[in-house]
This record gives structure tokens, sequence and C-alpha cells, in this order.
């Protein structure tokens, strides 16, 4: 099953934004300035993704999606509302790529013949040093 890697901007006509007043720094304009930004991309709705993504992305951000299938992000690290919005779309992209991004599946190997005698000789030496403390107290 192969995906593709969903490109920056392509999904920005299904996102929604509201603002609201952030929490954060901001000094005197901390209670004037909308800063705070909230993203909103519903994923069971979605027209620019295919079923299989749509599931890909319900699974692994299930803990993200509220029972509507709607994901959530919001960011209010700076005073601008603009660089929020630009650092919770980064993110919300980063997210959905992670996601969609197939997992490599672990090759099994066996341990080098160096790598299993350098784990022996270790041991051996933990034991000696070990018997030689028996040793030395009795």
């Amino acid at each position: 099953m192969e995906t593709e890697i969903i490109k920056y901007a392509s999904l920005d006509s299904e996102i929604e934004f509201s603002y609201s007043r952030s929490s954060g720094p901001g000094g005197q304009s901390v209670n004037k300035v909308n800063s705070r930004v909230e993203l909103r991309f519903n994923v069971s709705a979605s027209k620019l993704l295919t079923e299989d993504q749509k599931q890909i992305v319900l699974r692994k951000l299930k803990s993200r999606i509220n029972n509507d299938g709607i994901l959530h992000l919001s960011g209010q690290e700076d005073r601008s509302q603009l660089r929020n919005k630009q650092k919770v779309i980064q993110r919300f992209y980063d997210l959905i790529n992670k996601a969609l991004k197939p997992h490599k599946k672990r090759v099994k190997t066996n341990p080098s013949r160096q790598s299993v005698e350098k784990r022996l000789k270790s041991k051996k030496e933990t034991s000696e040093k070990k018997q030689r403390r028996r040793t030395d107290i009795n």
C-alpha cells in the first residue's frame, strides 16, 4: 500500500481556523489581541484524501481526533497571530505526513561474532571481579 506525501498547502482549502485570546505572553495587549490560533480539519469529510489515507490518519491520530472525525490543533506560543498560524499549519502537515509515512519493517539480524565475543568477555570480567570480592571478604 503506497501512500504519497501530502504537499504543503494542498489541504488548505479544507482547513478551518478560529482565533481567540491567548493565555501566553503579550504584556498589556494580552487581553486585547486574538493571537491564539485553532486549526480544525475534518478528516472523514476530506475530498482530497483517499479512503485509505483517511483510515490511516484516523487510526494513527485517533488521540487527536474527536468523535466527529475532526482533527483539532491549536497554537499560542507567539504574540503574533500570523506566526502562530504558520506554526500550527506546519505542525498539521508534519502530523499528516508522519501518519501517512509507511512503517518500515524491521529486518531480523544476528549479532556479529565480534559483538558476541565482546559481550561474553565483558560477562566473564564482571564474574571474575565479583568472584574476587567473595574471596577477599571470606
